[in-house]
């Protein structure tokens, strides 16, 4: 039996108090009153596991991962990362109940649950995550976490949750973390010949200049411009997992992406919805902002935030679904060239050591111009364990800051894919009508796709 009242362990040599980076405290102070800035996820667990066996697994695997026992302080120095000395982990592992309401199915119950979690505050006088159980879900169990993005970012996040299933591998030892710990991944100047320095300079000006000019996108029923226009009440829904394979073979088949494939069907569903709602989006693009990984994959258990931001332009005006996956295909080729996401770094972590209404300000012009917060994480390709249960299904919600009020998600686990969504109220009280026109999209694609002729086909 694990104490549930003990101090998280320290790795040796860990100083007790760490300053937090400016990226991180960037989004530490994000939160506003109708967006915080948490990370949601969902686990679903067959059978059940019992509330002492998930305590038991998280004070001995997730505590090697020092955040999750540090707790966040501000003094005139700045904000800083501390060893909470009175952790117990019976605040952060809690029970809970589905209340299901007259003739609500339990996804429904469940979904209700995550959107009120999702706009609940987390302690700030303890680490800033917490885990809910709830045991019965659909013959299993339903855990849902919830993780402050100023701990992590979604790439760091998801090697988190592999560390702590069954056999999960825990994070190096402090000893053996090197100085590459803090590199990026982008293209080194020591490699580029003058004639490419000279082109990656005139590109890195005209990013910045597409950044800073970035003209507004179009406004549809899914735009928060003020605060006044956003409710704080939030909604999530979620799709059933499609096959991968299918997507990737479609993908082949059009010489596009798995990406490519799946933003396309993303933008169609939001079309749809448009013209459900009696808003004609012909001629219409919203702006998503897609979060690209700078670090290589073996660095992801360090934690923090290493991700820039890249604007992407979705064609929802686009009936085409062929169409549409090309334009899409093009735009996100754009963004592979770019300099943006790094660029959208630098802002974050400068921004971070401003004071918050300079924060504010600056975050803000990015916001005004941006309908969604989209994020695409991928999961591992085989079905998990957890505590002896079957990880069956894994689902995330990304948080939106500002008054975005859209946060759109995809997640590969276990050979399948599926989609998330997570909207204000006001902006849109029914997500799942987004969500299930995603694999009717999908289908679409594909049907149009086994029609267009193919190389080495004789008409």
């Amino acid at each position: 039996m694990v104490d549930t009242r003990q101090a998280p362990p320290e790795p040796a040599s860990a100083p007790r108090v760490q300053p937090m980076s400016g990226v991180d405290t960037a989004w530490l102070r994000m939160d506003n009153e109708v967006n915080l800035m948490m990370i949601v996820g969902v686990w679903l667990l067959t059978p059940a596991i019992s509330l002492q066996a998930l305590r038991d697994r998280l004070q001995r695997k997730l505590l090697q991962h020092e955040r999750f026992g540090q707790r966040v302080v501000s003094d005139a120095t700045g904000v800083h990362w501390q060893v909470d000395a009175h952790f117990d982990i019976r605040h952060h592992v809690v029970p809970v109940t589905l209340h299901a309401l007259p003739g609500e199915s339990p996804k429904r119950s469940l979904q209700r649950l995550c959107a009120e979690l999702a706009v609940t505050p987390l302690d700030p006088q303890r680490p800033l995550w917490q885990f809910h159980l709830h045991q019965g879900y659909e013959g299993g169990s339903a855990l849902i976490a919830r993780v402050h993005h100023c701990i992590g970012d979604g790439i760091a996040l998801m090697s988190v949750m592999m560390s702590i299933t069954d056999g999960g591998a825990s994070p190096p030892q402090r000893s053996q973390r090197g100085l590459g710990a803090e590199k990026l991944a982008h293209p080194q100047p020591s490699l580029m010949d003058g004639l490419d320095m000279a082109r990656s300079g005139l590109r890195a000006v005209n990013d910045v200049a597409a950044l800073a000019f970035m003209a507004d996108d179009s406004p549809t029923l899914l735009k928060g411009r003020h605060a006044g226009d956003l409710s704080g009440r939030k909604v999530v829904a979620w799709s059933e997992p499609m096959s991968l394979a299918d997507v990737k073979t479609l993908g082949k088949g059009l010489g596009c992406t798995v990406n490519d494939v799946l933003l396309a069907c993303v933008a169609g569903a939001i079309g749809g919805h448009l013209r459900s709602r009696a808003q004609d989006p012909a001629g219409k693009e919203i702006r998503a902002m897609v979060p690209v990984n700078l670090r290589s994959p073996d660095e992801a258990w360090q934690l923090g935030n290493h991700f820039g931001l890249a604007p992407l332009l979705m064609p929802v005006g686009i009936q085409n679904p062929v169409e549409r996956v090309f334009a899409v295909r093009r735009r996100m080729d754009e963004i592979k060239g770019s300099y943006q996401p790094l660029l959208a770094f630098g802002v974050l972590s400068a921004t971070g050591l401003f004071a918050k209404p300079v924060q504010d300000v600056v975050l803000g012009l990015f916001a005004n111009k941006t309908t969604a917060v989209m994020s695409n994480v991928p999961g591992p390709a085989v079905p998990l364990k957890f505590c002896g249960s079957t990880l069956r299904q894994a689902l995330f919600w990304v948080p939106t800051s500002g008054h975005v009020g859209v946060g759109l998600s995809i997640l590969s686990y276990g050979g399948g894919v599926q989609f998330g969504l997570i909207t204000d109220h006001k902006l849109c009280p029914e997500p799942q009508d987004i969500v299930d026109r995603f694999e009717p999209e999908f289908e679409k694609l594909m049907c149009l796709s086994l029609m267009l002729p193919w190389p080495g086909q004789d008409f």
